[in-house]
């Protein structure tokens, strides 16, 4: 065990988001105050096989001073091969998936299908502990929304093996992300395991709900994931209460956000993927809905800046207005 904890006390990390926490999402995340990030999560059968976009996935900055990495799997040889193809690389920690609610993923006995199988999970994490040479995590969600101990015994078994911190989803496999975040739950466990950081995770999107998941939890460290999305500027929100960004500051970002995505796919494929960033970006903020609509057809850097250059809002106080659900 570490003398010092992975995260420090009021620590705000930004979730492994698949499809979104590349190189450029996480760059973006830095300007708007972000310091604990993730890659986006890593099948452990396509990083095994070498199949897929690994390499774009994997790639750190070397203005990345902490960057941890996620796998998700259900195989344990498949890990044991991703383990070490890891080991080859640079990363601050790495996680085990067991809370992700998507079919394709636990259609495959991996991800929140996984962290019901406690056993099986638990044979997993065995897996990570004996062959990876990196600080072991794991993320997973709560197991029943009123009694503790499903939830408990796959913390325990977890922490025996060497977890050392736990984020904790508080919402079960069921409710994907929506619905009501279980407080207590997350609760018991932070209770449980008062030696290493346990992070609180599910709903944040707002100051009102970030004190609310601190008092309610007990949990000083906070994961935040959809709340980020279109809105980096949320960890300084909710660390130094900054104000909203300007239109200026918005249109800034935008620009340096896509632009940083066209250095790493090339343009023609970057625009393509930049459509969901640029409407994430766009939402909630009072936009006109053809700009949105132009989002969702951008084919080049020009159009973008012909979008942006574009954009008239509603403004209270020179901010711009943002509506987070």
């Amino acid at each position: 065990m570490q003398n010092q904890p992975i995260y420090p006390e009021n620590a705000l990390i930004m979730a492994p988001l698949s499809g979104f926490t590349d190189l450029a999402y996480r760059r973006a995340a830095y300007r708007g105050g972000c310091r604990y990030a993730f890659t986006e999560m890593v099948d452990a059968a396509s990083l095994a096989y070498a199949n897929g976009n690994g390499e774009v996935l994997l790639k750190r900055g070397e203005d990345e001073s902490f960057l941890a990495v996620q796998l998700v799997g259900s195989d344990e040889e498949l890990l044991k091969r991703a383990c070490a193809k890891l080991n080859e690389r640079d990363f601050s920690l790495l996680d085990l998936n067991l809370g992700c609610p998507v079919p394709k993923v636990v259609k495959k006995g991996a991800g929140a299908a996984l962290g019901k199988n406690i056993s099986k999970a638990l044979s997993c994490f065995k897996v990570l502990a004996e062959e990876s040479r990196f600080t072991l995590t794991a993320k997973l969600r709560i197991l029943d929304e009123n009694d503790p101990a499903p939830t408990l015994e796959l913390c325990s078994g977890l922490v025996a093996l060497g977890a050392e911190a736990l984020t904790i989803h508080g919402r079960t496999k069921e409710h994907f992300y929506t619905g009501e975040v279980k407080f207590p739950i997350i609760r018991a466990v932070r209770e449980a395991f008062p030696d290493i950081p346990v992070i609180a995770n599910g709903g944040v999107n707002s100051r009102a709900s970030y004190d609310k998941m601190r008092q309610e939890t007990g949990c000083t460290r906070v994961m935040l994931a959809q709340g980020i999305m279109g809105n980096p500027w949320l960890f300084r929100e909710l660390e130094n209460d900054a104000l909203p960004p300007t239109l200026a500051q918005w249109r800034e970002m935008v620009h340096f956000h896509v632009s940083e995505m066209v250095t790493l796919y090339g343009e023609a494929s970057a625009m393509r993927q930049a459509r969901k960033i640029v409407h994430d970006y766009l939402k909630g903020r009072g936009f006109p809905s053809i700009l949105r609509a132009q989002a969702n057809t951008l084919n080049s850097m020009k159009e973008l800046e012909e979008l942006l250059a574009s954009a008239d809002i509603a403004q209270v106080s020179g901010t711009i207005r943002k509506i987070l659900i």
